[in-house]
């Protein structure tokens, strides 16, 4: 993944903060009762936020916020937000990468993803970006996939992955530099994917959450997938920019 440069931010969400959650993913939402299960968006007040620490890519920050009849301070890595590409090709196999991450040790399988890195960047056009850098693929068919929070109790990312399908080889080759120069690629069918998830093989989260999220749609006639250009109306780093303008 790319460095984000200091300051940048994904394209803003127009419309309320609160949200319809049947509006905000495709055609599969369904449930028996009458309030669709969703989480709440809650803008608390703010009394103080810092960043404490300058980092490299991430910078940890400090909020002082009003919780009922409390003030309550918390730490926490302020993320840009990324993207992740699931690639289906007409066979049903997925391109993953293998790739070394330091934290945990491991060369991990993973999807195709990346940060958002310019103020104001598209997702659509970061994820677009991403598969190009790190695969050498386009696509023609893009929908959104699944969007979730990585880790909310210590940090404010939010991740959205795309399907993306009709795949043909880029015009360019790029250059892949530090643990990019050793990245493996490998076509694997979507549901040894699955198995893998299963069989505690896989461990990075991203490629957990989105084979089964795929899975599932592809059982469901894709009837869950949302158009690529949907708002993201959980990312927090919009959220807060939006709330300051």
């Amino acid at each position: 993944m790319p460095e984000p440069s200091t300051g940048s931010v994904p394209e803003l969400v127009e419309g309320p903060e609160r949200f319809d959650a049947g509006s905000a993913t495709g055609s599969g939402a369904s449930t028996g009762s009458a309030t669709a299960l969703a989480d709440e968006l809650v803008d608390l007040p703010v009394l103080s936020s810092e960043v404490v620490f300058d980092g490299a890519i991430w910078n940890v920050r400090r909020d002082r916020f009003t919780f009922g009849d409390s003030e309550i301070t918390r730490e926490y890595i302020d993320h840009t937000g990324a993207v992740a590409v699931l690639v289906l090709d007409d066979d049903d196999r997925v391109c993953l990468i293998r790739q070394y991450r330091h934290p945990v040790a491991t060369r991990e399988w993973e999807l195709p993803a990346g940060l958002l890195d310019f103020a104001g960047e598209s997702s659509l056009t970061a994820a677009q970006r991403e598969l190009a850098e790190e695969v050498d693929l386009v696509a023609s068919d893009w929908s959104v996939l699944t969007d979730f929070h990585t880790s909310p109790g210590g940090n404010n990312e939010a991740l959205r992955v795309y399907l993306a399908r009709g795949v043909s080889a880029a015009a360019e080759v790029f250059a892949r530099t530090d643990e990019e120069a050793e990245i493996e690629k490998r076509w694997v069918p979507l549901d040894e994917i699955v198995d893998a998830v299963l069989d505690r093989r896989v461990q990075n989260s991203i490629l957990v959450i989105a084979a089964l999220a795929a899975h599932v749609s592809k059982t469901r006639g894709w009837s869950s997938l949302a158009p690529a250009d949907s708002p993201w109306p959980q990312h927090p780093v919009a959220r807060r920019l939006a709330r300051s303008e």
